[in-house]
């Protein structure tokens, strides 16, 4: 099967781990090799619930048996989507009430861009150095990578970008500024939080000029935090929301929540303002629904704090220069990307999975399920430490 993988299908690296998978539960993969491999990455912060939660696994057996796709979003009513969109209006602070589901978080943040010029009349677009949103044209339009977009280029006119946390840049948020769009907590460059009432003075700020702003929450959402969304940690609400990943416990989902106001927007002057084939499939709703309910109702957010605190009491090392982010998303910084990329091969080899971010490659990500116990915390934690005693910076 590794051959064919490499044979046959596109690769996103030239260095894939080409991992043979036989099953994954709960905090495990287990490969075909016969071993298990603890999870301290949950598929990239996407399995909130860990492996092939039954809860989730019943309520897609159940819409199965059902019906699968039956018609283009927005045309038929059908239970689970409307469940989820419900919830997650129930779930949220106002003026958030109106969902409209797509098939990932890159989409969702098109989606979004597209709402906000659609809303205010406006073209420009303010986004943020180092910030990570996807890789449609227009999620990677807004990214703020030079190296990953270069290559791609012309991408979308009228974007510019400020630094996170700075507030001398917001005299470039303007009266011709249709949104200004960021992480809650910058992903690829290391787990990066607002300090400083940064937040408050942003939409402060956008509403001072009448920009709408955007929360990319793809990533720290669905209780990866503490709290459902992370920008309930920081005193403000967006004027849109922006979710995938995590929200669908395993499944490829993604999101957009605003007000009716403003997404009432898209439906006329044109009419299909937006439209997707296959967002808000009742099956991917039924995952996303059940998902939703067991982070609501479960107390798995009651957790995180503890859990996060168990993570940082036990990452002393001489080897760790430090550790950013919140909750369970976090930046372990072992010093340089070559360092850090063999500690996650080595890890791997004694059973544990780690990675690392995007941009800043000396950081090993960690962003485990909700559901880790504090034991198996403290397993892989052990394993990491075996690493670094063992291996010599490169």
């Amino acid at each position: 099967m590794q051959n064919d993988f490499f044979k046959y299908q596109a690769q996103t690296t030239q260095f894939a781990a080409g991992f043979e998978v036989e099953k994954a539960e709960g905090s495990y993969i287990f490969g075909k090799d016969g071993r298990k491999y603890l999870d301290f990455v949950a598929g990239v912060s996407a399995n909130t619930l860990g492996h092939s939660h039954p809860k989730v696994v019943n309520a897609i057996k159940e819409q199965a048996d059902k019906y699968l796709h039956v018609m283009v979003y927005g045309e038929y009513a059908q239970e689970k989507p409307v469940e989820l969109c419900r919830l997650l209006a129930k779930a949220t602070p106002d003026p958030l009430e109106i969902t409209y589901l797509v098939n990932s978080g890159a989409e969702a943040i098109d989606g979004s861009l597209k709402l906000a010029k659609r809303y205010t009349g406006r073209e420009e677009i303010v986004s943020f150095k180092n910030s990570y949103h996807g890789n449609t044209h227009g999620a990677l339009s807004v990214s703020g990578h030079e190296g990953h977009k270069r290559e791609f280029r012309p991408l979308l006119p009228m974007i510019s970008f400020i630094e996170f946390n700075n507030e001398n840049d917001f005299d470039k948020i303007t009266e011709k500024t249709a949104c200004v769009i960021l992480e809650t907590i910058q992903g690829a460059a290391g787990f990066l939080v607002p300090n400083n009432d940064y937040l408050i003075k942003l939409k402060k700020r956008c509403e001072e000029v009448g920009a709408l702003l955007i929360l990319d929450e793809i990533q720290p959402g669905f209780g990866r935090t503490g709290k459902l969304f992370s920008f309930e940690h920081f005193g403000i609400v967006p004027d849109i929301l922006v979710m995938g990943k995590g929200m669908g416990g395993g499944v490829p989902v993604g999101a957009f929540m605003s007000s009716k106001k403003i997404m009432e927007t898209l439906s006329h002057s044109p009419k299909l303002g937006h439209i997707t084939t296959f967002g808000g499939n009742p099956l991917i709703a039924a995952a996303s629904h059940a998902t939703l309910k067991e982070v609501l109702e479960s107390g798995l957010m009651n957790e995180v704090d503890e859990k996060e605190k168990l993570y940082r009491e036990l990452l002393v090392h001489p080897k760790i220069k430090n550790i950013n982010g919140k909750g369970l998303m976090l930046a372990v910084n072992l010093g340089t990307p070559e360092f850090t990329l063999n500690v996650a091969k080595k890890c791997m080899e004694k059973g544990l999975i780690v990675f690392w971010q995007l941009y800043r490659n000396e950081y090993l990500r960690i962003s485990p399920p909700l559901t880790i116990s504090k034991e198996e915390i403290t397993e892989g934690c052990k394993i990491i430490l075996d690493v670094l005693n063992e291996e010599n910076p490169i």
